[in-house]
């Protein structure tokens, strides 16, 4: 991955609608994320990447989310290819390898779920 643009931790106002996609801009040449909502159970990013940029093969001990709000990616989960384009959403399940690459500029709202 390179050049992760990561914000501060940010909560979502209470009790309003906000465009989800329109909470983190594309960085040319780069990944950014905003953390939008954190606690025991969860937490849940939007990342904004640039066409070329990814993430490489990595585990985490807990499902993970896809939802991809703008674009499409490719997804590799367990060996197999996934594409996704806006609107849908995609399952990684915990210890399971992943990686995401932007085939195109892309967001995703990624819901990680602790318990």
């Amino acid at each position: 991955m390179s050049g992760c643009g990561c914000a501060k931790k940010a909560k979502l106002p209470a009790a309003e609608a906000v465009d989800a996609a329109g909470l983190a801009a594309y960085a040319d040449g780069s990944i950014v994320s905003r953390t939008l909502a954190e606690n025991a159970a969860g937490t849940v990013t939007l990342f904004a990447f640039d066409k070329g940029q990814n993430l490489s093969e990595h585990t985490a001990p807990f499902d993970a989310l896809v939802h991809v709000l703008d674009g499409e990616a490719a997804l590799t989960i367990g060996g197999k290819p996934v594409r996704a384009a806006a609107g849908q959403l995609v399952l990684m399940p915990a210890n399971v390898p992943h990686a995401v690459q932007a085939t195109a500029r892309f967001k995703m709202l990624l819901t990680l779920l602790r318990a």
